[in-house]
């Protein structure tokens, strides 16, 4: 589960945000919808990797996401 947020303010705050985020996630997953029998891992990866350009405000609130990569079990 990768956080990721726009660059406005602080990097420093936005990669702890990004991590939040991406916990936040986590939690909801485990605890709201019952999937304990799943591994998660989460990152946070700040402003690092946008996915548009942060030039206005439409494309921040695209940056301002999570994303999830799901990785089947090997039989």
């Amino acid at each position: 589960i990768h956080g990721h947020t726009d660059n406005q303010g602080d990097a420093a705050y936005n990669q702890q945000l990004s991590q939040k985020r991406a916990e936040a996630v986590e939690t909801y997953l485990l605890e709201e919808q019952g999937l304990d029998q799943f591994s998660f891992s989460t990152k946070g990866f700040g402003e690092r990797e946008p996915a548009a350009p942060n030039d206005n405000e439409e494309n921040r609130a695209k940056n301002r996401r999570v994303e999830m990569i799901i990785i089947p079990k090997e039989a």
